[in-house]
């Protein structure tokens, strides 16, 4: 099976022309069904960047990120990576993304040896596993606009939502929260690294959906403005991108055209993978 086309795009590269100016990097866009960049896109390439520059044996564990500016997916972004820190067990990472010499976005990364210490986390709630949901694709596809395929088959990550997904359609229940099953619709060969990446990526695309559900909103609600603020995400175990995993998504408030969100990542065994937390701007007329 041919590898996903995020592979590219995640795996960013030192940029020929860095010069002395020290460890930059770049990485082309995928193409994208809004005129603006996936902030998921340039979070997984920020983890990334900043991976490049620490020792092997340092796990990305945690990314504090704040979205500055639109980015423009018809531009290449360039990461410059400061190193804040190198100490015995933890090192620490400054990622500025840049377009047209601006910052898009920055973020500090930090990466940790393997260590022994306590263990405990959260179960899995218990929820109808994706093979007994419909996939986004489908749902998405039986629309027979341009639009919504590309805005299903383009970002290279199936989705099946548990609860009623909301492209076109309110929550009538207005629930706060709600758990969606998500993979990479093709395997993504290459180290932890690129999956923790990946999972940076995925994280994006419906952790602000609660927000949304909980006020009776669809993404198609006519003159309604959605868009990421700041972003953080901790990874507690190694897993894979390119199988399925468990986002339960909760939405504790929202305030002052913001809301907020986090989740918690399972994969198919229950342990909890990964923590995010998200604010939004959500404006409506």
């Amino acid at each position: 099976m041919t590898a996903s086309p995020l592979l590219p795009v995640l795996d960013v590269r030192p940029a020929e022309d860095a010069g002395s100016a020290g460890d930059v990097f770049t990485g082309p866009n995928l193409p994208h069904w809004r005129p603006r960049l996936f902030g998921g896109q340039v979070l997984g390439q920020v983890a990334v960047a900043a991976g490049r520059t620490v020792p092997e044996d340092r796990d990305l564990h945690s990314l504090h990120a704040y979205f500055l500016r639109p980015g423009d997916p018809r531009v290449p972004v360039v990461f410059a990576v400061e190193r804040l820190r190198d100490g015995r067990s933890f090192s620490a990472r400054r990622v500025q993304a840049m377009q047209d010499g601006v910052p898009i976005l920055s973020g500090i990364a930090s990466f940790q040896t393997a260590a022994e210490g306590l263990e405990h986390h959260e179960p899995a709630p218990d929820v109808p596993g994706p093979e007994d949901l419909t996939s986004d694709y489908v749902l998405l596809d039986a629309l027979d606009h341009p639009a919504a395929r590309q805005l299903g088959r383009g970002r290279h990550v199936e989705l099946r939502h548990v609860e009623p997904a909301l492209y076109t359609d309110p929550d009538p229940e207005r629930r706060a929260g709600q758990a969606v099953w998500f993979r990479l619709d093709a395997p993504l060969p290459g180290p932890d690294l690129l999956h923790r990446a990946a999972l940076a990526y995925a994280s994006d695309l419906s952790v602000l959906e609660p927000v949304l559900r909980r006020h009776g909103l669809a993404w198609a609600a006519p003159g309604m403005s959605v868009a990421s603020l700041d972003h953080a995400m901790w990874w507690h175990r190694p897993a894979r991108a390119d199988e399925w995993v468990l986002y339960v998504q909760e939405s504790p408030s929202a305030s002052g055209a913001r809301g907020l969100s986090t989740g918690r990542m399972y994969d198919r065994a229950g342990r909890l993978i990964a923590t995010v937390a998200q604010e939004g701007m959500v404006r409506v007329p």
